[in-house]
């Protein structure tokens, strides 16, 4: 027996019954030999940690563009944020673990710069739209290691695919990672916004103190509390009626007074433009892209795709320097 078959079989003995076992997964893209130590979703974790789209999320934003200071999060630090919510929570409810630590890391990684900013831009000028959770998997499909793909399991690459409030994730896993997502950004974007000075604790209405606690760690400890209690034993992640309602009333708070704040958000257009005026230029000189995006379009995907492709993954500080090296003129020098 092989040190991932062991694992494997240490699935079956300690998991719950509604768990997504590695040896059932429904297989990749591509049929590979598997690995003699690690069982496939630790697989696709390892190859999401190791990709560059993963690396490339330090520099891009999550809430606030540009901000002064050191301990705002990035969308990389929301990433790790979701996947320490996802695997408190599935280890707690004995199912996988690595499933849901591998969708969480892999969530957001056809995030575009800017935050969601970018993806409204790309999206108004894309005939073909962009919608970053598509994007993600088209990451991990087609774009990552020049061109071939990270070749993930389904199971992983639905819960990319499912994770936004409209998804349908096809395993508790994910779904676990679509509820981790939210209460993350929450917490981490309320916790950001009072740093900011943009918002006080004593703002947050007071039945939602009530209800969920009345600082942001508290908040997020009642979150994952409320989800394991109400998930235990059923095949179905939920939260109880009450901690699902403060949470959508406090999202909406949050929508009302952070996400449309004109302090928090007044740069965004500037952004929006930045990123229409990079897809237009390239959409007119595709040939300055790097030869990876000019190889996809010639084996046949439409030219505005791989454009998009290249534009989102950029990271805001690459974003805004080939703005300035394309658009803005230079000093003469003697």
């Amino acid at each position: 027996m092989t040190i991932r078959e062991s694992f494997e079989q240490q699935e079956k003995d300690c998991l719950s019954p509604y768990a997504a076992l590695s040896i059932n997964s429904r297989g990749r893209l591509k049929e590979e030999e598997p690995c003699d130590i690690r069982p496939v979703f630790q697989r696709d974790r390892d190859r999401i940690i190791h990709c560059k789209s993963f690396r490339r999320l330090k520099d891009k934003t999550q809430v606030f563009l540009s901000p002064e200071g050191d301990h705002y999060r990035t969308r990389l630090t929301h990433t790790l944020e979701v996947s320490q919510n996802a695997r408190t929570i599935a280890k707690a409810l004995r199912l996988n673990e690595e499933l849901a630590e591998a969708v969480a890391l892999g969530h957001d990684l056809g995030h575009t710069p800017f935050g969601h900013a970018g993806e409204r831009a790309l999206n108004r000028v894309c005939p073909l739209g962009f919608e970053h959770n598509v994007q993600s998997v088209r990451t991990v499909d087609r774009l990552e290691k020049d061109g071939q793909g990270l070749n993930l399991t389904f199971e992983v690459r639905d819960g990319i695919l499912n994770h936004q409030t409209v998804g349908k994730p096809a395993t508790l896993e994910g779904k676990i990672v679509q509820l981790s997502d939210k209460i993350a950004y929450i917490h981490h974007d309320m916790d950001d916004a009072i740093r900011a000075g943009i918002l006080k604790e004593s703002d947050v209405p007071k039945p939602i103190r009530e209800t969920l606690g009345a600082t942001t760690g508290k908040r997020l400890d009642h979150f994952i509390h409320d989800i394991v209690t109400n998930s235990m034993d059923r095949n179905d992640i939920c939260m109880s009626a009450p901690v699902a309602e403060a949470m959508r009333d406090l999202r909406q708070f949050m929508f009302e007074h952070v996400y449309q704040n004109p302090v928090a958000k007044g740069e965004e257009s500037k952004a929006e433009a930045l990123m229409e005026t990079l897809y237009d230029y390239f959409m007119k000189h595709a040939e300055r892209m790097p030869e990876e995006f000019g190889r996809l379009m010639e084996e046949g995907e439409p030219k505005e795709r791989v454009v998009c492709d290249y534009v989102a993954a950029m990271t805001d500080r690459f974003a805004i320097n080939l703005y300035e090296e394309i658009f803005i003129p230079k000093s003469w020098t003697l």
